[in-house]
């Protein structure tokens, strides 16, 4: 197959994805919505199918590096046994393969590269049902959400960065004829060749809870600008991102090039190989999305890297006053219950003036906004189906750890409850628990605690919530911030407070847009302004360390 037909074939799609990326519109060529009518009335079942019949088997990576030796390391939360077994190979083996791929790859050149990532995604696409049951029992998320942020929109975000890649590598001027005129004789005339140059070997350092949507933009821009990429999973959440390689890797090989520009590296909890690969002279991109632990210790010690990280931060928002209360809660449950809390962008600190707020339900006290905001709470998740499919299950034990020893922090305004889900009796699923601290008290708020637990912290009024949003975000970082105010002052405080903050700001949602959800080519993931993250998922910077333009010349 050649490349360069690939190119043309997915040539509007780029083009779109470009003009997108320019003018921040809304546009997706990839739908959202799991129906029969849109995705075809065979592709459910054979997606659940294709899912069944990798578990209790090793996974089909042929011609992958390894020992033999194969890693089990997942279980659903849902209790669904996997038993999937996947290839062990040492960083060694890793690297050798990757640079050995590297040549073919860089020379390829950027419309071909497009081509074939474009190819990759539009095949990843079409087994998007296959995905979600694989995100599903790795992460943890509902079916419906799985489906969504492990697909299309994750899908979305990979496309995004070919957009990115492709524009800045081929924006300007490749062979170029320089002519300068002299006062006397002919002029000086140069041909100059000037070329985008991948950095080299990229590590890509997957999450549990989003293993796609936090990974494809670094795949793919590391691909499409020419490095070549070891993909790192989680160890419980191995399977998404083994069916990305294995499909990067069949599109690579029918392209003529080395499969091994994609590569997997499965690891054992003691192995460290991601660790050890960050390290690695040869290693010039490091991708890294989790703990803040490790992401500060990549940043201080893979130096020899470009680090991008997304790591912890402390989310807030600040309630000063609203002109629909009803429709102020029933955001806020929504933002606080979606995938129990698992999320990097879910709100945890809700600072509101003690005194309390008005609304055009009249005034409400402090005390009462947190009645309200637990009966909002119940509402959302008083039936179990429908609870379900909001919450998901618990991914980890940590947040189950976190969960028990919330309602120690403080004054509980509602207590986590275990709920049964209908079609998993083994699934670990929780409602979350809210918590009333005291504006004193920053050692409870101001790290985070993640999971589905947020805490109400009453203020001397919205001067000092304000204050304490920056200084939280300053201290911890954050990916995400609100306000609520009728107020156009206050608004615009909130806005200055935010810059300085260098965290994004979501103003008076109260209806189907949530705080933590970004939509791809329009919304920026993270900021790269604080400490939660190094990069912004997706902008220019995010792309543009990946490369360098090297030029040569000669007499024309």
């Amino acid at each position: 197959m050649d490349p360069s037909e690939l190119y043309e074939r997915h040539r509007k799609t780029l083009e779109e994805a470009v003009g997108a990326i320019r003018g921040r519109h809304f546009w997706s060529p990839y739908p959202e919505s799991p129906s029969p009518k849109v995705y075809g009335e065979e592709a459910a079942p054979a997606g659940k199918a294709a899912f069944e019949a990798y578990l209790g088997r090793d996974f089909p990576l042929e011609g992958h590096p390894g020992t033999g030796d194969r890693v089990v390391t997942e279980r659903s939360p849902y209790g669904l046994p996997l038993g999937v077994g996947y290839p062990r190979a040492g960083a060694d083996a890793l690297i050798a393969a990757s640079q050995k791929a590297a040549g073919p790859l860089r020379d390829a050149g950027p419309d071909a590269r497009a081509g074939i990532c474009l190819e990759i995604l539009d095949r990843i696409n079409k087994r998007s049902f296959e995905m979600a049951h694989a995100v599903q029992h790795t992460s943890g998320q509902a079916f419906v959400m799985a489906f969504q942020a492990g697909g299309p929109h994750a899908q979305e975000r990979g496309l995004e960065a070919v957009a990115y890649g492709h524009d800045m590598t081929t924006g300007y001027g490749g062979t170029v004829r320089w002519e300068k005129p002299q006062r006397k004789g002919d002029p000086l005339v140069m041909e100059k060749r000037f070329t985008a140059v991948p950095r080299g070997v990229s590590l890509l350092i997957g999450c549990n809870t989003f293993p796609t949507w936090n990974a494809y933009p670094a795949l793919f821009a590391s691909l499409v600008t020419g490095n070549t990429v070891i993909v790192k999973p989680h160890p419980r959440a191995v399977l998404p991102l083994a069916i990305t390689v294995a499909i990067a890797r069949d599109v690579l090989a029918e392209c003529g090039l080395d499969p091994d520009a994609v590569l997997l590296a499965a690891e054992r909890g003691e192995d460290r190989i991601a660790a050890d690969l960050a390290l690695r002279p040869e290693v010039r991109i490091v991708d890294f999305t989790g703990s803040s632990e490790f992401g500060d210790w990549l940043e201080a010690n893979a130096r020899q890297a470009a680090v991008f990280t997304e790591k912890a931060g402390v989310n807030g928002v600040v309630v000063d006053s609203t002109d629909s209360y009803k429709g102020m809660l029933g955001n806020l449950a929504f933002s606080l219950s979606l995938y129990s809390g698992q999320m990097c962008t879910t709100p945890q600190n809700i600072f509101l003036p003690a005194g309390g707020i008005d609304t055009d339900e009249g005034h409400k006290t402090a005390d009462e906004v947190g009645e309200d905001l637990s009966g909002a709470l119940g509402r959302l998740l008083g039936d179990p189906a429908k609870a379900s499919g909001v919450l998901g299950a618990i991914a980890n034990e940590g947040v189950l750890e976190r969960l028990s020893a919330a309602e120690g922090l403080g004054e509980p305004v509602r207590r986590s409850e275990e709920v049964a889900h209908p079609d998993f009796a083994d699934a670990t699923v929780r409602t979350p628990a809210v918590v009333k601290v005291g504006a004193d008290r920053d050692d409870v708020y101001g790290r985070e605690h993640f999971g589905p637990i947020s805490f109400l912290v009453p203020t001397s009024g919205t001067e000092e919530s304000l204050r304490l949003l920056r200084e939280s975000v300053g201290r911890r970082g954050a990916l995400t911030a609100s306000v609520y105010s009728t107020s156009e002052e206050v608004l615009a405080e909130a806005e200055k407070a935010a810059l300085e903050a260098g965290v994004n700001l979501s103003e008076n949602l109260t209806g189907q847009v949530f705080v933590n959800q970004s939509a791809a080519f329009s919304d920026y993931h993270g900021s790269g302004a604080n400490r939660a993250a190094t990069t912004s998922l997706t902008d220019p910077a995010f792309v543009a360390g990946r490369f360098n333009f090297v030029q040569s010349r000669r007499h024309g």
